[in-house]
């Protein structure tokens, strides 16, 4: 009985012993084929990096849109990297892994596509906007509530840099469905804002004198197709207001768009002033109940006459 568990236990070591070596030897003659592999795969990352680098460079020597370049760029990179993965899974005789890894993502694509339904439809909105969208780099754009100049567009999200410094990131299916308002795609703007003048000045003298100085800044537009002008817009409370509309460049939106209203802004003010316009604040009605003599009041009339 002894002698027949010995000679159990030898057998048993026997088997784990040859099956051992077996396996080590099928890796020893494997480590060839597995060293191919590995090396398409690293040849393959440094191939794909100079198709998609030259992909880049053409792209953008030929449109001059770098945007779609880099975008065209990044997917041939992506694709022959994949390429050569399943390519190098078959060299190193692992094809039914590779074959396996297709089933398995034909089989899971209706599962994947409701679990990352945002993904893909980020992924197919960035491929239309590399050929078809309404702004390129550098562009000033307003897309929903963000403003900003455009950075990148990346194959899930379009990358926005705001005035006031912020990273904004917007999924490529909200540019695609939202309005989006293209501040710089012909390079002019108009601004507008509103003057009041007192009810007994010239209305057209005042006018005049916008339009006046309104020409003294050489960052006003006007010519045939973006005409300056000044209209009346309301018999306020205690003025008459004047809409001023202007004309600028705004292909640097974020300085000298601005920048050029605030002058203007300024400018017109003092042109009015030195014509001896006033500028007359809102009216406050007071009324006073019982003891009004207890309360000191004066009244001073503070405005300059065209005379003086």
């Amino acid at each position: 009985m002894l002698l027949q568990e010995n000679t159990q236990e030898v057998g048993f070591t026997d088997k784990i012993v040859s099956t051992t070596l077996s396996y080590y030897e099928q890796f020893i003659e494997y480590i060839p084929r597995l060293g191919v592999g590995l090396t398409i795969i690293i040849l393959g990352v440094f191939i794909a990096g100079f198709f998609g680098r030259f992909t880049t460079s053409r792209v953008s020597k030929r449109t001059q849109d770098p945007l779609m370049s880099r975008f065209l760029g990044k997917a041939i990179r992506f694709m022959l990297i994949i390429v050569f993965v399943m390519l190098a899974l078959r060299t190193a005789g692992l094809g039914d892994i590779s074959a396996g890894i297709l089933a398995t993502a034909g089989a899971s694509a209706v599962v994947l596509g409701f679990a990352f339904k945002d993904i893909g439809q980020n992924f197919i909105a960035g491929i239309i906007l590399s050929f078809n969208r309404p702004f390129n780099v550098n562009d000033t754009v307003e897309i929903g509530a963000n403003f900003g100049r455009v950075k990148e567009l990346e194959f899930r999200y379009t990358k926005l840099k705001t005035f006031d410094g912020k990273d904004v990131y917007i999924p490529n299916s909200d540019v695609i469905t939202q309005p989006v308002t293209n501040y710089t795609e012909d390079g002019f703007f108009r601004w507008d804002f509103i003057v009041g003048i007192d009810y007994e000045d010239d209305i057209n003298l005042a006018k005049d004198c916008i339009m006046q100085a309104l020409k003294i800044d050489s960052k006003v537009i006007e010519d045939e197709g973006h005409v300056n002008y000044v209209i009346e817009n309301e018999l306020a409370t205690s003025t008459i207001n004047l809409k001023v509309f202007f004309w600028v460049d705004t292909f640097d939106f974020g300085r000298v768009a601005n920048a050029t209203r605030g002058r203007v802004i300024g400018n017109v003010k003092r042109a009015l002033m030195e014509k001896g316009f006033y500028l007359p604040a809102d009216i406050q009605e007071i009324k006073l109940y019982g003891r009004e003599s207890d309360l000191p009041l004066s009244i001073k009339d503070k405005r300059v006459t065209k005379d003086a």
